[in-house]
Parts: structure tokens; C-alpha cells; sequence
């Protein structure tokens, strides 16, 4: 059973976690260029959250949207 454990560990340690251990060695370096990923998914979740501000908008706008607090049958 040892083994067993002992070989996962070596799994996530040699070949799971060289992306990891890349990004952590170029962050001595360069750290912008290390930390892309949290640059891009920031970029992309805040575009996100303004088309979806917009889309509200349009929305309440256009009178589509139910603000009755009796709209859902546990809150009468």
C-alpha cells in the first residue's frame, strides 16, 4: 500500500507539476510573465461581468424583468 501512495507522489511530483515548477522558476525572473494566466482570466471574467451588466440592462429595460417578490411561490 506504501508503494501505492508513494507512487502518486512521484506522479504528481515529476509529471504533474512541471507547468508549476516552470512558472515558479520564471517568477524569480520575470514576474508579469509568470503570472499570465491570472492576467488573462482576469481580462476575460471582467469582460464577462460588463456583457452581463449589459444584458441586465436590456433587459430591465425592455420591462422583461419580474421584480414581483411573489414571483417565486415560497415568498408569499
Amino acid at each position: 500500500m506504501k508503494t501505492f501512495f508513494e507512487g502518486i507522489q512521484w506522479i504528481f511530483e515529476n509529471i504533474l507539476f512541471i507547468p508549476q515548477n516552470f512558472f515558479r522558476k520564471l517568477e524569480l525572473s520575470n514576474w508579469f510573465l509568470a503570472n499570465i494566466f491570472n492576467w488573462i482570466l482576469m481580462i476575460v471574467c471582467a469582460y464577462y461581468i460588463v456583457y452581463w451588466c449589459k444584458q441586465l440592462a436590456i433587459h430591465q429595460d425592455n420591462n422583461e424583468e419580474n421584480q414581483d417578490t411573489t414571483a417565486h411561490s415560497f415568498l408569499k
